[in-house]
């Protein structure tokens, strides 16, 4: 399993058109290899996201990223931060406890 974490915080007032723009993007059709994404918020700073997402493999990643779709996509959420997110690229190594569920 190989992904991303990224942390950003989002410009005042942005977070419900975030919200927003995650719910519109899990409805578009499944990137090849894509496994899960989730979302937090620091409790200490609402504003403040980190987001971690899950691929198959590093290749099916690299493709998403690299895709004009996902380029869009990433511009529309940049809009709503205030400045470029940090992003921390991993291999996973294994996984604890429950899948999560609403």
């Amino acid at each position: 399993m190989y992904g991303t974490i990224m942390r950003a915080r989002l410009k005042p007032g942005a977070r419900e058109r975030f919200e927003a723009a995650m719910v519109q993007w899990n409805r578009r059709e499944t990137p090849d290899g894509y496994h899960s994404s989730e979302i937090a918020w620091e409790e200490a700073d609402p504003d403040r996201v980190v987001m971690i997402v899950h691929f198959r493999d590093r290749e099916s990643y690299r493709a998403n990223a690299e895709s004009p779709e996902q380029d869009a996509e990433y511009r529309e959420l940049v809009a709503l931060l205030e400045a470029e997110p940090e992003w921390i690229d991993v291999n996973y190594a294994t996984y604890m406890g429950q899948p999560l569920a609403e």
